[in-house]
């Protein structure tokens, strides 16, 4: 199965909702309309985005003369797509690059570094692993797991040590390595918790300072998908502490709700650089906006 299909597997919620309002083929009228409305909202993309979606599909069909529910549906794709904010650089292949990996627990952080070390060792990266994660138990055995499956190093310190110090020492064994790409882990943070945030953005701040012009710093927050609405507040809490570069989200397999991708990238102004749809390293890949909506609506991809 390509990735495509695996794709249009993990968005099947919100396609099957989305294709309610087309199966019949109708004519479009003014309860179509606000049915496309209401789909895209309960598919936690939020109501101003919906709003302002379907209103601009509204102009564009009045104008190209689309009648009928299955002409619109390429047109929903592609401005849907719009509404993403497009990366200026993807960090993970513009190297040298410093990666700091946030989000709550249980989002997948650990999960997605030992993939993203995969990919880039298979693409012949030199990569480090580092763990900053010191304080959830079997945090550092896992990452080492992983590590190994991905023949990549994993840098890390004792549990309960320091974070921040973690971070620092991480980046001077990849300048001594020459190392390219360096993934650090960090612990869970409840994004409700002022506490846990600002030892965060200590983390943050230390080791954008020690890798100063040496490695581009990038603060990547990795969301759950299934989260819903609330995936949006933790997005908007993680964001101001930390002033994040992008997102990855994860765990879009058939149980989650596609819309909140659109409603976080939408509202934070923030690019999503990797999607995750399955267990298996392969299914964690480049977002693809247009291809991420045309799989959310059923059209067929490139």
């Amino acid at each position: 199965m390509g990735f495509f299909d695996s794709l249009k597997r993990g968005l099947s919620r919100s396609r099957e909702a989305i294709n309610e309002i087309f199966y019949m083929g109708g004519e479009v009228d003014e309860d179509w309309w606000q049915d496309l409305e209401d789909t895209l909202v309960m598919g936690d993309m939020g109501g101003e985005v919906a709003l302002r979606v379907v209103d601009d599909l509204r102009e564009q069909a009045a104008r190209e003369n689309l009648t009928r529910a299955p002409q619109i549906r390429k047109a929903l794709a592609e401005r849907l797509a719009q509404e993403f904010t497009a990366p200026g650089r993807d960090p993970f292949t513009s190297l040298p690059s410093c990666v700091l990996f946030v989000g709550i627990n249980g989002a997948g952080k650990t999960t997605t570094v030992g993939k993203l070390a995969g990919r880039a060792k298979d693409d012949g990266i030199r990569c480090l692993i580092g763990g900053a994660d010191t304080f959830r138990a079997a945090a550092i055995e896992q990452l080492e797991v992983w590590g190994q499956r991905a023949d990549v190093d994993v840098v890390t310190r004792s549990r309960g040590a320091d974070p921040a110090s973690v971070c620092y020492d991480v980046i001077d064994e990849a300048e001594r390595r020459g190392s390219e790409l360096v993934l650090i882990d960090t612990a869970g943070r409840l994004h409700t918790s002022s506490d846990l945030m600002r030892e965060l953005a200590k983390v943050v701040n230390v080791t954008r300072k020690r890798c100063a012009d040496k490695y581009p710093v990038s603060v990547v927050l990795v969301i759950d998908a299934t989260t819903g609405q609330n995936g949006l507040n933790q997005a908007k809490e993680f964001n101001d502490a930390l002033d994040l570069d992008g997102l990855i989200v994860t765990k879009l397999d058939g149980t989650a709700k596609g819309g909140i991708a659109i409603a976080i990238s939408s509202q934070l102004g923030l690019p999503i650089y990797r999607i995750g749809v399955g267990e298996s390293i392969d299914d964690l890949q480049s977002f693809d906006a247009l291809d991420f909506c045309r799989a959310l609506v059923g059209e067929e991809g490139k």
